[in-house]
């Protein structure tokens, strides 16, 4: 059975989640610097052969509104460039994954200033678990 990653991506890091194999629990894997579209492709692709993933949720950002925002416009274009992995790629609302995230680490005493690395791959496992959620009620 595959997995379901989860890419919350940022102009300088992109935090990353993986679904459990019966692809029921997100849970956060890890962040990695983004280096450019060329040298993180490589570094995404590695994790999906490793991880035999199967399908990626990445994280939309809209504004409250729901309208789209210049980083909406960054993810749309990082969405093309990924595109040719040849994995179905499934775009989730991503609003307030960060603040949720953020706010569940200071509840387990977890340092959030030097450490925003976990602030990353939480908010990717926050809206990646809302994408799992959603499936299986359906």
């Amino acid at each position: 059975m595959g997995r379901i990653l989860g890419v919350d991506y940022g102009d300088s890091r992109i935090g990353l989640a993986l679904s459990d194999p019966n692809k029921i629990i997100a849970s956060p894997f890890k962040t990695i610097k983004n280096k450019g579209f060329d040298k993180t492709k490589k570094e995404i692709f590695d994790i999906i052969r490793e991880n035999k993933v199967e399908l990626i949720v990445l994280g939309l950002p809209v504004s409250m509104s729901g309208t789209e925002t210049n980083q909406t416009k960054k993810v749309r274009k990082f969405q093309s460039f990924i595109q040719d992995f040849d994995i179905p790629i499934e775009m989730q609302d991503e609003r307030l994954s960060s603040f949720t995230a953020k706010k569940s680490l200071i509840q387990q005493k977890i340092k959030t200033g030097h450490n925003k690395h976990f602030i990353d791959s939480t908010a990717a496992a926050i809206f990646l678990q809302q994408y799992l959620d959603s499936k299986i009620r359906k």
